[in-house]
């Protein structure tokens, strides 16, 4: 009987019913006899390694160029690197602390760090000054996120003494500059600055520096200071009649005498602290307390919304100055502004009548009546809509009585209440009568002083 892989003739290959053949194994080298030797490995020395003889008395052209086989390995031996030096790992401190090491530095700075007391102890304190160069306070940080931090804690604990809502915008645009004068060197408090307003004819320019403008600020709201029973910034230097410009140049004929030009940062600073402080601790009866202002008066809860509007506005100016960006008020605090100016316009075409500067009114009513009356849209963030009466104070502005409609952007209007634009230049819409526009815009521009 044969076995599987037995033939016996009959079948073909490729046939039908062919099973596959597996060849007999092939007889093993030991076989014929015993094997040569080899010849003995040579021990590696220094200088250059000696070309090995081809095995079998190869041909040259099967010969290979690759370095020789040694032992087991698959190719040439090579020293493992040196582990960096102690000198060399403390100097990469600095680096590791900033973050700024390559991976491989980082992982021998950190295993050196396991084994040496003194370059760990450095290494931490590397660590923590790092956390030391980050800024206190950052103006690129969303400028609503001191209000919602705000808005936050007083939600767990109400304040016993709120500030009131009228001095908010205030009290933020003064911290807000505050941030900004701490991030100025020396040099940038002497930088130029250029205030700009309208003087009811014309654009009107002054050219002062960063401290002056932070005194002028300081002079003005030492007139509220003063009404609320604060010492007066200017002391024995205050005029006898009251006024913006007539402190405002008083403090700058003393400002030079300063050999420090940031001298008017902590005076300013701690003044407006307690302007918000005391309006807080005075109870709401105190809103209505008259400020005077030379030429009229604010009440006081008026007196701190125009402080805010020029605080943010001679901000701006500082900020243009020292090429540093700067954000307006939260749109809540900027309808307050707005809102503050579309009120003192009445008043204001008012007074540019008695100066000869308006034309007279074209049709007088009784007290508390409506009359003619200007639409004011106000566009944007803090926008809204007015009616300003145009013949009288006294009037009342009214939707049935209007007789021009003007609109303009919320930016753009503000830029015009603060003289930094003309009349003529400003971009709005309008409809209706064309003398009672003229009027608003001019009376819009007054508003502005130094």
């Amino acid at each position: 009987m044969r076995g599987p892989d037995e033939w016996d003739g009959r079948e073909r290959s490729g046939g039908p019913g062919e099973r596959p053949r597996i060849p007999s194994p092939r007889p093993a080298a030991e076989d014929h006899g015993p094997l040569p030797d080899l010849p003995p490995v040579p021990h590696r020395r220094s200088g250059p390694v000696p070309a090995p003889v081809p095995p079998h008395h190869a041909p040259a052209e099967y010969e290979s160029d690759d370095d020789p086989v040694i032992g087991d390995d698959t190719g040439p031996r090579h020293p493992p690197p040196a582990a960096p030096s102690h000198k060399v790992l403390k100097s990469l401190l600095g680096a590791w602390a900033l973050s700024a090491c390559s991976s491989e530095e980082t992982a021998a700075v950190e295993a050196h760090l396991t084994d040496c007391a003194t370059c760990a102890e450095e290494a931490l304190r590397l660590r923590d000054a790092v956390g030391l160069l980050h800024p206190a306070d950052s103006l690129d940080l969303d400028p609503l996120l001191r209000s919602r931090v705000l808005e936050g804690c007083l939600g767990r604990r109400p304040p016993r003494i709120p500030v009131p809502e009228w001095a908010t915008p205030f009290d933020a645009e003064a911290a807000k500059l505050d941030a900004l004068l701490r991030d100025m060197g020396a040099s940038e408090w002497r930088a130029p600055v250029r205030l700009r307003w309208f003087d009811g004819r014309e654009p009107v320019e002054r050219d002062t520096t960063v401290a002056g403008v932070i005194g002028h600020l300081m002079a003005v709201d030492g007139m509220v200071a003063t009404s609320l029973g604060l010492p007066d910034p200017l002391g024995p230097a205050a005029p006898e009649h009251p006024g913006p410009r007539r402190r405002t140049e008083a403090y700058w004929r003393t400002l030079g005498e300063e050999p420090d030009p940031r001298a008017p940062h902590d005076p300013w600073r701690e003044q407006s602290q307690a302007l918000i402080r005391t309006a807080s601790f005075a109870g709401g009866g105190v809103a209505e307390l008259s400020v005077p202002y030379g030429k009229f008066d604010l009440a006081l809860r008026d007196a701190f919304l125009d402080r805010a509007f020029e605080t943010w506005v001679h901000a701006g100016d500082i900020a243009d100055a020292v090429d540093y960006p700067y954000q307006p008020p939260a749109a809540g605090h900027l309808h307050l502004l707005v809102d503050l100016a579309a009120r003192l316009l009445p008043t204001t075409l008012a007074q540019r009548r008695r100066d000869g500067l308006a034309a007279p009114p074209q049709q007088l009513v009784a007290a508390g009546a409506p009359g003619r009356s200007l639409h004011l849209e106000v566009e944007g963030s803090g926008g809204g809509d007015w009616y300003i009466a145009l013949d009288s104070p006294a009037a009342v502005g009214s939707p049935e009585c209007t007789v021009a409609h003007l609109a303009l952007d919320s930016d753009e209007f503000c830029q015009l209440a603060a003289g930094h634009i003309s009349p003529e230049e400003t971009a709005a819409g309008q409809t209706g009568e064309r003398e009672a526009i003229r009027e608003v815009l001019f009376a819009t521009a007054a508003l502005s002083r130094l």
